[in-house]
């Protein structure tokens, strides 16, 4: 898998992630592979997260959620 760290919208339903939008294309996820929960690096000021492994459309992707009222999307990493 590729590091990327790239923000995305991400919708959902039932706090599980239903659909990405990632470099202005929609996609829609089919499964989640994967759901764990990462505490941060607090001493770099990290937030704790909920990470997601999810195959939306073409992609398989690591998406991170940050704990928190704004809960901040992030693409982590796509499969190559």
């Amino acid at each position: 898998m590729k590091a990327y760290q790239s923000e995305v919208q991400v919708e959902t339903r039932d706090a599980q992630p239903t659909r990405l939008i990632w470099q202005g294309q929609a996609y829609p996820v089919q499964a989640v592979l994967d759901r764990w929960r990462y505490g941060g690096r607090w001493w770099l000021g990290e937030r704790p997260r909920t990470c997601y492994l999810v195959q939306a459309g073409v992609l398989t992707v690591e998406l991170h959620q940050e704990d928190g009222e704004e809960g901040r999307w992030w693409l982590a990493r796509l499969q190559d």
